[in-house]
């Protein structure tokens, strides 16, 4: 899942990030609404995590402006403005979801999670394929029922794979998908990802690579 986080309050959108990160998301972080309209310009994004409040381009002018666009971005807004009338006003900019500060973090994540589900193509929240199971709620995967301790990327890169039914799947795709907007696309990141994954994912081997295309997920 490809997140863009939206914050002027650097402390709490770093933190927003990092913790979403720890769920395997794909996080970039902008802290005012002017950067945030480039971001979006550039990268597709599953969920924009978007503080109403915000300076350079105010937070209902970035929701319109996605709304208007005709993605399938989702936008969960947040704000310190919790009132009844401001969450209708919100939701009426075309906002999917509102979260009022202070919030648990335990929430956020669960209505990102939630709002990512409802981006298209739609996935269920448990995958399984070729004796994998994974469970994106309670962030596990296991082989043939044995779970196995995979890093926040790799747990990214297999749900990108399995989420792909069998389909052909590019590294291109992989660093969109699986990497914020700081990875270099002329590392060997992708490579070694996939060499650890099919490592802790054991015998047989389960990721077939295609040369000159990707890897593609057994069915």
């Amino acid at each position: 899942m490809r997140v863009l986080v939206v914050e002027d309050e650097r402390l709490l959108a770093d933190a927003v990030a990092e913790g979403l990160r720890r769920f395997s998301a794909a996080v970039d972080v902008c802290y005012d609404g002017g950067a945030a309209m480039e971001r979006i310009g550039v990268h597709d994004y599953d969920v924009v995590v978007l503080d109403r409040d915000l300076p350079a381009v105010h937070g209902d002018v970035v929701c319109r402006s996605l709304v208007d666009a005709g993605g399938t971005t989702r936008v969960l807004m947040l704000t310190a403005a919790g009132e009844v009338g401001d969450r209708v006003h919100g939701l009426g900019l075309g906002a999917d979801d509102y979260l009022t500060k202070p919030f648990a973090f335990a929430e956020l994540v669960a209505r990102v999670q939630a709002l990512a589900r409802r981006a298209a193509p739609a996935l269920p929240p448990v995958l399984e394929r070729a004796g994998v199971v994974l469970d994106v709620a309670r962030h596990q995967v296991s082989r043939d029922g044995r779970f196995l301790a995979l890093s926040p990327k790799e747990f990214a890169v297999l749900r990108v794979f399995m989420g792909a039914r069998g389909a052909v799947v590019s590294a291109e795709e992989l660093l969109e998908k699986a990497w914020d907007e700081h990875a270099d696309p002329f590392t060997n990141a992708v490579r070694v990802a996939v060499m650890t994954l099919r490592r802790k994912l054991g015998p047989p081997p389960l990721i077939e690579t295609v040369p000159g295309a990707g890897y593609r997920f057994a069915t």
